[in-house]
Order: C-alpha cells, then structure tokens, then sequence
C-alpha cells in the first residue's frame, strides 16, 4: 500500500515538471535566475531527476546509475525537451525499482545512510516524495516568477494519485 502511494506521488510530481517545462516560453527561460532566485527550474529538474535516480534507482532497484550532484546544480542550458526525456527515464527507472520492492523492505533499514543517520526504507520513500513535492512547488514559483503567469497548472491535483498510474 505504501509503495504503491509512494509511486502515485513520484509519478505524478515528475510528470508535473514536465508540465511546468511545457508552459515556459522558450528553453532559456527554464534556467534565468532572477534576483532572490537561487535555483531555476532546469536546476530543480536536474536535481529532481539526479536524487530519484540514485536513491531509488541505483540503490533500491540496482540501475546502475551514476550520481553526479555537482553537475545537477552546474550544467546550464539544457533544451526542455533534453529535460522531459530525463524525466521520462528517471519515470522508468523509479517505477522498475518500486515494482521490484518488496513491502517487507519498507520496515528494514534503507540501505545506505542518509547524512549519518539511519531511516526505514518506507519512511525514507515518504521524505523523497514530500522532496520531490517541494521542488516542483519551488519550479513552479520559478515559472510564475520568470514568466508572469499568475496561473497555477494543477501539478500536485489529488484526483490523479486515484487515476491509475501515469
């Protein structure tokens, strides 16, 4: 059940930064950095994408991938289309290892610490979930900031954590 509400969340607040990308101008929009701002949405994107991957992609469902927080808040750039198909691989990645993750897992410690200090591996699930959230809150302050849209897009809507998985 857990799982199953973890995997609801991710999915639908990665294919919410797909749909902020989808409402910004231009592809240099996606990474100005106005006054005050200190991460644009290609950033949190980046980040985003970086942080599931490794920890539930490489360390839970054994990927492989590689992290490279640095180059997440360094590389600049990237077209949104270059961005979206990062978050459909990192989609893919999260939705295999959660498949693959066995309820009983959820109680067990996760199996690396994080910042020195032991977590479940469900509780941990819930903080890169509520993560995720918080990002995507922050890209789409960037958006309304840097694009003049007072609009919000429904990214973190209720009614598609019921819809089947996206």
């Amino acid at each position: 059940m857990l799982i199953d509400a973890v995997k609801r969340c991710l999915m639908r607040d990665l294919a919410g930064f797909a749909l902020e990308l989808d409402a910004y101008r231009d592809d240099v929009s996606v990474w100005a950095l106005p006054p005050g701002v200190n991460n644009s949405t290609g950033t949190l994107t980046l980040h985003a994408c970086g942080n599931l991957r490794h920890f539930v992609g490489a360390v839970l469902g054994k990927s492989g991938y590689v992290r490279d927080r640095d180059a997440e808040f360094a590389v600049r750039g990237l077209q949104r289309v270059e961005l979206e198909m990062l978050l459909a691989v990192t989609r893919d990645e999260v939705a295999r290892a959660l498949d693959q993750l066995d309820s009983d897992q959820l109680t067990l410690d996760f199996p690396i610490l994080i910042g020195k200090t032991t977590l479940s591996t469900g509780r941990f699930l819930v903080h890169l979930a509520t993560h995720l959230t918080y990002h995507l809150g922050q890209a789409d302050m960037h958006r309304r900031v840097v694009t003049g849209q007072s609009n919000g897009l429904g990214t973190v809507a209720v009614p598609p954590l019921a819809d089947p998985i996206l």
